[in-house]
């Protein structure tokens, strides 16, 4: 029964984060939390134990996801690279931290954390960058170029403002085990006028890469229930290549409008969860 159950809120989770590039894990470690709070059945799933095995599971969510994107070239690698060297040691420093946390504040944190990101969406994103900018390119920026369907995309990177947002984001995405798109991709879309489609695509190919180191440090501080890691695996796979396909039939607009809907419902449920036990 308990394998049953793992399948498939590896499945939906999987399949839910794969669409708007959280990675699966801001759905994943919420639902675990509050099933420990409410069935024996999951005792087991502690905070450390839930951000270990979300960790974990990410890996496969996004290698099936990047996988899939990369066929529909929504990856942008050189700005995914930017991400990805400031987010690793982050991503280090956040595994570790998180054994001093226990599971009714962790829950209360992670709460706060996810209305903090809903009500992101809300500040005012930058301009769309026009010929006239582009004719006076600031030689500390990198620009992008993309067309998605009929309509054409140009936005912009600084480096060492991405790799310092990406540090942050790694640290949090250790020490919560989202995987870091729940705060990358708002960022991406925000700060730096990423198409989502992008934001969500590049998102997961620098969540593979987080995942991987994040979950290697918890794996050494001894934080994996493994009997139970494999009965998520297959069902974060199969989701993960599903949402990226579902992904490329919304919109931006609906894209983003389920982000804002799955990060306040979950944010006020852990709060909750976490005040009253």
């Amino acid at each position: 029964m308990v394998i049953i159950i793992c399948f498939i809120i590896g499945l939906l989770s999987a399949l839910l984060g794969s669409i708007v590039g959280l990675g699966g894990g801001v759905i994943l470690v919420p639902v675990l939390l509050i099933l420990h709070s409410t069935t024996s059945i999951f005792a087991w799933a502690d905070a450390s134990t839930i951000v270990g095995l979300s960790l974990i599971i990410m890996i496969f969510t996004a290698m099936s996801s990047t996988y899939a994107y990369a066929k529909l070239k929504r990856i942008d690698y050189k700005s995914g690279l930017y991400f990805i060297l400031g987010s690793l040691p982050g991503g280090i420093l956040g595994s570790w931290l998180n054994q001093f946390v226990e599971t009714d504040t962790f829950s209360l944190f992670l709460g706060i954390f996810m209305l903090f990101i809903f009500t992101t969406f809300f500040f005012k994103k930058q301009p769309k960058i026009d010929e006239n900018t582009l004719s006076k390119k600031s030689k500390f920026k990198i620009y992008r170029e993309i067309k998605i369907g009929e309509e054409q995309y140009t936005y912009s990177i600084t480096p060492w403002i991405a790799v310092g947002i990406a540090f942050i984001v790694g640290m949090l995405s250790g020490f919560f085990g989202i995987g870091g798109g729940s705060l990358m991709v708002p960022a991406m879309i925000i700060l730096f006028h990423f198409p989502p489609h992008i934001a969500s695509a590049t998102s997961m190919f620098m969540i593979l890469a987080l995942s991987m180191v994040s979950s290697i440090t918890h794996i050494a501080l001894g934080h994996i229930e493994w009997q139970y890691v494999w009965a998520f695996i297959p069902g974060a796979w199969f989701g993960g290549v599903l949402g990226a396909k579902v992904s490329q039939k919304m919109s931006s607009r609906a894209i983003e409008y389920l982000l804002r809907v799955v990060l306040l419902f979950i944010g006020l449920r852990l709060i909750w969860q976490g005040i009253f036990g």
